[in-house]
């Protein structure tokens, strides 16, 4: 449970994974109530007790709710998207929401007990920043923080920062790695990701 991976999966199975992007009148209040709602949500489908694909429909209903899921899915992907057609973008961005879904809420098990304090916010330029400390069994705290946005036009979390490790770049990087193994065949890393998490 030390393991940075373990604490990353925890929180970004509820939080997302994009570029920066301007927030628009979304208060730190509001922001400090997204978060906690999102993890309350979490916390209930782990003690619902349901089978595990009952479980990981919940969870990719929460991301849905709570994170900027196509966003994630495009800011994923990178420059590639650029030169893709709009049919290969919305099978990937379909695609990885699964894929996402199952990766993370697998793991969800392993979290059981945890907790996640908010502690505050703070306006930024372009979004809010909501500080909090996670408790995990097992688990020295560790500090995360969430960023929220309005820019699809209601809040949205769209990246976290776990000890000062940007999960951004980490989640880029490995869906980069599996586009360049594929020689950047959108549709070839779409039937992959169907399959994988």
């Amino acid at each position: 449970m030390n393991n940075l991976f373990s604490r990353r999966a925890f929180v970004a199975s509820l939080a997302a994974l994009t570029l920066p992007l301007p927030a628009f009148a979304i208060s730190g209040p509001a922001a400090e109530k997204l978060v906690e709602n999102a993890v309350g949500d979490i916390n209930k489908i782990i003690a619902s007790g349901k089978s595990g694909n009952a479980m990981l429909r919940d969870f990719e209903r929460v991301f849905d709710r709570y994170a900027d899921v196509n966003i994630i899915a495009l800011t994923t992907l990178g420059p590639a998207r650029r030169s893709a057609s709009k049919a290969e973008v919305s099978a990937f961005v379909s695609a990885f929401k699964g894929y996402f879904t199952r990766k993370y809420g697998k793991r969800f098990n392993e979290f059981v007990g945890g907790q996640i304090i908010v502690e505050g916010s703070r306006a930024s330029k372009s979004n809010v920043e909501v500080q909090s400390t996670a408790k995990l069994r097992g688990s020295a705290p560790f500090k995360v923080t969430w960023l929220v946005s309005d820019k699809s036009g209601s809040p949205k979390i769209f990246n976290i920062i776990i000890e000062g490790v940007n999960t951004l770049t980490s989640e880029r990087a490995e869906i980069g790695a599996m586009l360049d193994k594929r020689r950047g065949d959108i549709g070839a890393l779409t039937a992959d990701l169907k399959k994988l998490g």
